[in-house]
């Protein structure tokens, strides 16, 4: 016989040890590990130009894991980065943010990779998340999809040699020879 999987919620997740990352999707919960060097610097040469552009504009704001995204009691996430405009600063709150960020940057690793491509995408989709980039430090490039009716759509695969611009932040762009820069 079958045992049935207990579907876990935010209010499980909540009782976690703190000193370990973890997401629940569909109500199944994964231990984050901790990302390595080179996505660290990926992200923060993602983040830094991101977080000037957004601050200097006062546009909204910024931030980067870990911080948990509250999509549903069964859906919550800590995306690499993440970006909340001024008109909805009211889903953040204390401990979470509580709904859909704006636009919402994961870096691929090789043990996150399948689930950032498909089933992160899809549960940011279905909560509105209206940007969504995958980053690929491997490939050296980001693909850029905007959600529709329909779900997401690619707005573009930005390359190594290309600068990325953002439908969502108009006037951002970003060089990915910086974003892949060695260290």
């Amino acid at each position: 016989m079958l045992k049935e999987k207990k579907r876990v919620t935010y209010n499980d997740y909540l009782t976690l040890p703190e000193e370990k990352r973890y997401e629940i999707m569909e109500g199944e919960l994964f231990m984050v590990p901790a990302p390595d060097f080179y996505h660290q610097i990926v992200s923060g040469n993602i983040e830094f130009p991101l977080m000037e552009f957004v601050k200097k504009r006062n546009l909204g704001i910024v931030v980067d894991a870990p911080v948990d995204v509250v999509l549903s009691s069964e859906d919550v996430l800590q995306p690499d980065i993440l970006f909340i405009t001024r008109e909805r600063r009211h889903i953040i709150t204390k401990k979470n943010v509580s709904g859909a960020p704006d636009l919402v940057i994961e870096i691929l690793s090789p043990s996150t990779q399948e689930r950032d491509k498909l089933v992160k995408r899809d549960i940011y989709s279905k909560y509105g998340v209206k940007e969504y980039w995958i980053v690929d430090p491997v490939g050296k490039n980001i693909e850029v999809m905007t959600i529709g009716s329909k779900g997401y759509t690619l707005h573009a695969i930005f390359l190594n040699d290309e600068v990325l611009t953002s439908p969502l932040i108009q006037g951002f762009s970003l060089p990915l020879k910086e974003v892949f820069a060695s260290f």
